[in-house]
């Protein structure tokens, strides 16, 4: 009979890989475990990081857009309230023309007359310089063409050496601030005569003429 060795047992060949540390069983840790993730978790955060700069990006654009929307509106608005501002003066100041208006034509009679000296001249220089530094501008002289738009006709009469309607006397001067006419010019113009017609070929014409047609021929 063979003798046996008390205590000891054949263990079976168990492969390093499969064996397990009592830390490894207790905490649930297996092989599988311990050779990591299939995917890097790197690629999964560089995905994340590009889609929220996308967004960034996105929203970014969108508030450039309405930031410079809104900067257009503001300066349509700012140029509109400076053009209304420009136009409330502009009627103010002519408003407060129009009431000096009979004083210039006093002083414009004076002036005429030979009446503007000593103080009264130094008070009515001073008034048409100060409404010359407002704006306001005289228009209306002897000759001109009449236009309608800016002269109004008090008198009427036709003349012999006119082409077309004439101012012939200004009876009172215009007045303009820029393009606005507070007063026309009161004027008297005059037309031609109905049925006159200007020599354009100087005198004499006419005779020479009869001359080279020539009169009856004798029988």
């Amino acid at each position: 009979m063979t003798e046996e060795t008390p205590g000891f047992e054949e263990q079976p060949d168990v492969p390093s890989e499969a064996a397990q540390t009592p830390d490894d069983a207790a905490k649930g840790v297996g092989p599988a475990d311990k050779a990591g993730p299939a995917a890097p978790a790197g690629d999964f955060e560089q995905v994340a990081l590009q889609a929220q700069l996308d967004q960034v990006r996105t929203a970014l654009g969108e508030r450039t857009a309405d930031l410079q929307r809104l900067q257009a509106e503001y300066q349509n608005y700012r140029r509109r309230v400076e053009r209304d501002r420009a136009t409330v003066k502009e009627i103010a100041v002519a408003s407060l023309l129009s009431e000096l208006l009979p004083v210039l034509d006093d002083i414009g009679r004076a002036r005429d007359h030979g009446e503007l000296v000593g103080g009264f001249k130094s008070v009515g220089e001073s008034v048409e310089t100060l409404v010359a530094k407002l704006g306001l501008q005289q228009f209306g002289k002897e000759g001109e063409p009449f236009d309608p738009l800016v002269h109004e006709a008090l008198m009427h009469a036709y003349a012999p050496d006119v082409t077309e309607t004439t101012c012939v006397q200004i009876l009172q001067p215009g007045y303009r601030i820029g393009e606005r006419t507070i007063r026309p010019a009161r004027v008297a113009v005059a037309e031609p005569q109905p049925g006159a017609t200007p020599a354009k070929g100087g005198e004499g014409e006419g005779p020479a003429q009869d001359e080279e047609s020539g009169g009856p021929e004798e029988g």
